[in-house]
């Protein structure tokens, strides 16, 4: 049985003067139906371009993604019919609940159009269906003769959250989409995506740089530094068992809400390395307290260290 999502080998350059940006560099995952897949990195390792890259808003340098079995990868060329197909069953979720918005419409008309787009319903369906899914999503259909600036930041996840709802999709990426959010509010939208997902039979992926967050929502998390999967597993190995160097120091900088609990923070060195530029070997060795020689030198590979476990580490190659 094929997974819902499948990526081999994805890559994302961009051309700038005198070289390439290396946005993302050999990305492979599976979305299984009715799971979410965490991915997690820090800002810039292009978790956000590999998922743009999958519903086509960024085109792919290689690689190739299969939907329900079938390779999706050269969307351009695909007739009209299958490119609206693809639209209406993966949708996204934007990391800025305000600027993905259009201000010049009312909630209404923001839930009403995706549906006559694609040809929808009926007329007296498409305001049911509106109106139902403003109630699911903790809103009412009394407030969509409003414009988003009349809602605060957590009303418009929401409207985003419904928006991506109204085709009733197969997948939905969520582009960071409690980042922008207060923590009490993070929560309630966290809570929201996962009743939605087992009410709907929804697959996620969701996009996040806090750890903290992807627990509570991910079945399964991979880790991207610089381009690349360091690291991924099932959630609970992954905060259990953390075997990278960058996924533990990522799970050390999770506060704890204990002021008499000592926790040993892991703090890495410099900056991120530039994707223009990435450095020879493992590209995050000049940031690696554990570094060896060979990682210098050699690009580990991504192998199972236990079932299920993947990690790109020296560590546990025998070196």
């Amino acid at each position: 049985m094929h997974p819902l999502l499948s990526v081999e080998d994805l890559k994302v350059y961009f051309p700038v003067k005198n070289g390439l940006v290396q946005a993302v560099n050999g990305v492979s995952l599976e979305v299984a139906k009715g799971k979410t897949l965490g991915i997690v990195g820090e800002s810039g390792c292009g978790k956000t371009t590999a998922g743009m890259a999958i519903v086509n808003l960024v085109t792919p340098t290689s690689g190739n993604i299969y939907f329900e079995g079938q390779n999706i990868t050269q969307f351009s060329k695909m007739p009209r019919s299958r490119k609206m197909e693809l639209r209406k069953n993966i949708q996204v979720i934007f990391q800025d609940p305000f600027s993905s918005l259009n201000p010049r419409m009312t909630l209404f008309k923001i839930l009403h159009e995706p549906m006559k787009i694609h040809n929808l319903y009926t007329k007296q369906e498409r305001r049911d269906r509106v109106a139902y899914l403003l109630e699911k999503v903790g809103l009412t259909p009394s407030q969509w003769d409003r414009y988003p600036h009349e809602f605060s930041g957590g009303q418009r996840q929401r409207i985003g959250i419904a928006r991506a709802l109204c085709l009733n999709p197969k997948l939905i990426i969520g582009d960071e989409p409690v980042s922008a959010l207060d923590v009490s509010i993070q929560a309630q939208i966290i809570n929201l995506l996962i009743d939605l997902q087992k009410e709907f039979d929804l697959s996620y992926i969701f996009i996040s740089h806090d750890l903290a967050v992807v627990e509570h929502i991910a079945d399964t998390i991979a880790v991207m530094y610089l381009g690349k999967i360091v690291e991924k597993a099932a959630y609970k190995e992954v905060y259990d068992n953390p075997s990278h160097p960058y996924t533990r120091s990522l799970l050390s900088a999770i506060p704890i809400p204990d002021p008499g609990y000592k926790k040993t923070r892991i703090t890495l060195t410099g900056d991120v390395p530039s994707p223009r530029h990435p450095p020879t070997g493992c590209t995050f060795h000049p940031r690696c307290p554990q570094v060896l020689p060979v990682c210098k030198t050699h690009i580990p590979e991504f192998t199972e260290i236990n079932k299920g476990h993947f990690a790109a580490c020296h560590l546990y190659h025998g070196h």
